[in-house]
């Protein structure tokens, strides 16, 4: 159900933009209209890739957050989230990233599932995703807040209908590593170690993403599903981290080692 009005909608997606393109921080959403609901939420966030397609940019792909049940329980949820990824969000391996160009830039610890079939329907398995998928890769996710996480003035802590209109957090995406058939390894048990200059920070396995990171591309397309949407061959799919989000600021070299599935590095000039 939608509390704000479309000209509210609109504008809170342009303060996003702006915040994104000047590089300065907002108050959260929530902070004026605390009644806003999940779907004021990702009315926003769809009012912002509107602005953002307008503009040129193209749709690639998608992501899933707040897929770990410890992420859920810290922001008072049971369901996850998703945004939108675009062709100027991709970064190569080994690549230097801008520091400056993102707002309290992170990283996490994910896969990527590339398509070679659609996905639609409200009824999409784990099954139908795996016949899907073209190949499953390795993959950092580049968080960023446009919104402040915890206003420096009040100290307001933004929540997950912030984080969902902020196109859940979502600054850029790195792939790497070894591509694999999704039947070649069991992909619950793949593990990472992210390092941060030369020192691990955090460490996971992808089994934490609703117990199998492939259940997270289910969820989505019968998300999308009620929006009349599905998942497009060749699209990438953000499976969800299994790590935490690791702060990252200008001079850090991060790498993640996958094992079998290889590793992904990245420098933030």
């Amino acid at each position: 159900m939608l509390t704000l009005t479309k000209k509210q909608i609109q504008f809170q997606a342009e303060r996003h933009h702006q915040a994104e393109q000047n590089r300065q921080q907002i108050t959260a959403i929530t902070a004026a209209h605390p009644n806003m609901t999940i779907d004021d939420a990702y009315a926003i966030q769809s009012a912002w890739k509107a602005i953002k397609l307008k503009q040129g940019r193209t749709i690639v792909g998608h992501k899933i957050g707040l897929t770990s049940k410890v992420m859920q329980r810290m922001m008072n949820i049971t369901e996850s989230d998703f945004g939108f990824l675009l062709d100027d969000m991709f970064f190569d391996d080994a690549s230097t990233i801008q520091t400056a160009d993102f707002l309290d830039p992170r990283i996490e610890v994910e896969l990527a599932f590339v398509l070679k079939k659609d996905l639609s329907g409200p009824n999409v398995t784990i099954f139908d995703v795996l016949n899907a998928t073209d190949y499953v890769i390795p993959a950092l996710e580049l968080i960023a807040a446009r919104s402040f996480r915890i206003d420096p003035n009040t100290g307001y802590k933004r929540t997950v209908r912030d984080t969902i209109s902020d196109n859940a957090a979502n600054g850029g995406i790195i792939m790497g590593g070894n591509p694999m058939k999704p039947d070649a390894i069991d992909l619950r048990w793949i593990g990472a170690l992210l390092y941060k200059n030369g020192v691990i920070e955090d460490s996971g396995v992808a089994a934490a993403v609703l117990n199998h990171p492939a259940n997270g591309i289910a969820w989505l397309a019968k998300k999308y599903a009620t929006f009349g949407l599905s998942l497009k061959a060749g699209e990438v799919i953000l499976a969800g981290s299994f790590t935490g989000a690791l702060k990252v600021q200008k001079g850090d070299t991060i790498h993640a080692d996958f094992k079998e599935m290889g590793s992904i590095s990245c420098y933030f000039g």
